[in-house]
């Protein structure tokens, strides 16, 4: 017997099939929103300062000792100086019980105590005078030259200017903030104009010196490399950073990606180790790639908190132990072949959680 399809039931089941499919691209959309809201540097790339202001979660394993110095920690205290700037000596005066005058007693020996504290900060204003003499014989007036770093009639010496770059490069103390410093410490207070032109007389002498780092971070058997978002006048630039265990390059520019990489002259040409974040950029690059482990941690631990996909949780445990047991040195070698097998065991079950997505007209 042949059953005669109902109209209403194919569209009935055509409507279901539609809301489940615009369910479906919901539950979606509300685990990206989801995943979105709550990420942050500790779960991703985001950049510390777009966090919210709470406590960050820690990638230290807990030992179980109290906060503080450890028992085999050799602790530093303030010694006694051999040779003191300024000996006062502390004599003993009046008169003993018994009614001894102790001005006629002789020193048996004496017990010292030291101070150590920063003189009194102070302008001290130094004033050339050169000599002006006229011929006699043909009336040329001839004076005195003065020395090269003397250059106005009245100008802040060289350690002035050496401190101000120093707070304001070192320790990113903007320039007002710098003048107040320095008046507060010395009654000096250097414009905003006398301090930048104290920054690009140091960028000019260090281009020499600029110039052996590139060079010297070439030949480096592994570098890092990473980027972060810096506002110059108030538009978003970039504060680049290439580095070893000894040296460290900053660059600013106005580009994030290949334009920047070229304009430092260091990474095009680098043929070593480049440990970074998976830019793209870095990519295009001819060096070697490994990814930063505090990036993987990071990603990881944003899959397994908060996209529930407990390989990620596995993986970032398993990554953490094997780091604190080489840093302890207590990994053996049947240890560490038992994570690299346990590592691509995991990455498998990433794969297989994550399939790659069917590309799609139009979008990247």
């Amino acid at each position: 017997m042949n059953e005669t399809p109902c109209p209403n039931c194919e569209r009935l089941e055509a409507r279901i099939r539609e809301l489940e499919e615009q369910i479906a691209a919901l539950l979606k959309r509300l685990q990206e929103l989801e995943g979105r809201q709550a990420k942050t540097s500790h779960t991703s790339n985001q950049p510390p300062s777009q966090d919210k202001p709470w406590q960050p979660k820690s990638e230290r394993q807990k030992t179980g000792r109290s906060s503080g110095a450890q028992p085999d920690h050799p602790g530093t205290t303030l010694k006694m100086s051999a040779h003191p700037d300024h000996t006062v000596h502390l004599p003993v005066t009046g008169h003993c019980g018994c009614g001894q005058v102790w001005g006629d007693v002789p020193v048996e020996t004496q017990v010292t105590r030291q101070v150590h504290d920063l003189p009194a900060w102070q302008l001290q204003v130094t004033e050339y005078r050169a000599d002006v003499k006229i011929c006699p014989g043909c009336h040329h007036r001839q004076r005195a030259p003065f020395p090269t770093h003397v250059t106005g009639q009245v100008q802040y010496g060289q350690q002035v200017h050496a401190l101000t770059v120093y707070l304001n490069v070192a320790h990113f103390v903007p320039l007002e903030r710098t003048s107040e410093i320095l008046q507060a410490l010395c009654r000096a207070r250097p414009s905003d104009g006398t301090i930048a032109l104290n920054l690009n007389l140091a960028a000019d002498r260090l281009q020499d010196f600029e110039s052996h780092l590139r060079t010297a971070l070439t030949q480096q058997p592994v570098l890092h490399a990473d980027e972060t978002g810096s506002r110059v006048n108030g538009k978003l630039q970039w504060m680049h950073v290439v580095s070893c265990a000894q040296l460290t390059f900053y660059g600013q520019h106005a580009r994030r990606g290949r334009a920047a990489l070229e304009d430092m002259k260091i990474l095009p040409k680098y043929k070593g180790i480049l440990v970074h974040d998976a830019w793209s950029s870095y990519f295009k690059l001819p060096a070697q790639h490994a990814l930063c482990g505090a990036h993987l941690l990071r990603e990881l631990r944003g899959l397994a908190e908060h996209h529930g996909q407990v390989w990620a949780g596995d993986l970032r445990e398993a990554l953490r132990t094997v780091y604190h047991e080489l840093k302890a040195g207590t990994l053996s070698p049947e240890a560490r072949t038992a994570f690299e097998r346990r590592f691509d065991e995991l990455l498998e079950e990433g794969l297989l959680a994550n399939p790659a997505a069917p590309p799609v007209p139009g979008r990247r």
